[in-house]
């Protein structure tokens, strides 16, 4: 419920908005998440006014302000067509329009395709006040009541990596039961993420190369069962994506 509405213009203002005890106050974006229906007081910060939608592309990495929409993201001519596709499955073409990148990955659970591949892209978020850069493994964990009167800022993407991505759901347009992102580096370096499972996406291997990556795929899910899928079925798609991402990238 919301019960009242602050669209400030400078990102000082919004912070201080954001850090009062007294009343929860929550940023609003493209609003996707803010305003479902809820039984909870609370304010809202419009952020719309504060320049946080561009894209821009700053040496191997882009960054993207927090408010940039994915349908943004998706017609950018900096992002590779695997990345593309993951968008397009994360949401619907108008959710698309509305969602924003950072409430995205806020919001995400672990079925996210998009939160799967930024994990294994090693992505950075700025958070402010006070956290300055983390790496999204360490900001998934710290969502929820944690952000309270903070503000993510910018999510930033490394272009140096190539990316695959494969996914199992239902059908095609459903969300993952499993899905499986595999970024490598010039240097060999490759992470593997999975979703499709839980509260958030797994980071299930990073080593300076391939090796061993497919039998950690798999030992990630050993306990992830559930009401879409067993955990010996989830082992086994994981284990068969690993293969698969790795032999397009290693051709």
């Amino acid at each position: 419920m919301i019960l009242e509405y602050h669209r400030p213009n400078s990102l000082e203002e919004t912070l201080q908005l954001l850090a009062r005890k007294e009343v929860l106050t929550v940023p609003l974006a493209g609003g996707t998440v803010v305003n479902q229906p809820s039984s909870t007081p609370m304010e809202v910060v419009d952020l719309q006014d504060l320049g946080l939608n561009r894209i821009e592309r700053r040496g191997k990495d882009l960054l993207l302000g927090a408010t940039t929409t994915l349908q943004s993201l998706a017609d950018s001519p900096e992002i590779v067509s695997t990345l593309l596709k993951v968008i397009q499955h994360e949401a619907t073409y108008n959710l698309r329009q509305a969602a924003s990148i950072a409430g995205t990955l806020i919001a995400s659970d672990g079925r996210s395709p998009l939160a799967t591949a930024l994990l294994a892209l090693d992505s950075q978020v700025t958070l402010l006040p006070a956290e300055g850069v983390l790496s999204l493994g360490d900001f998934l964990p710290v969502r929820g009541e944690s952000l309270r009167g903070k503000l993510v800022t910018q999510v930033s993407i490394p272009l140096n990596a190539s990316l695959a991505y494969s996914a199992v759901g239902r059908t095609p347009a459903d969300l993952p039961v499993v899905c499986v992102a595999v970024a490598r580096w010039p240097s060999g370096r490759t992470r593997v993420a999975l979703g499709g499972y839980g509260q958030a996406v797994l980071l299930a291997f990073d080593g300076p190369d391939a090796h061993g990556a497919e039998i950690a795929a798999r030992s990630a899910f050993a306990q992830a069962g559930d009401e879409w899928a067993s955990a010996d079925y989830r082992q086994d798609i994981a284990e068969t994506l690993t293969r698969r991402c790795l032999g397009e990238q290693l051709g």
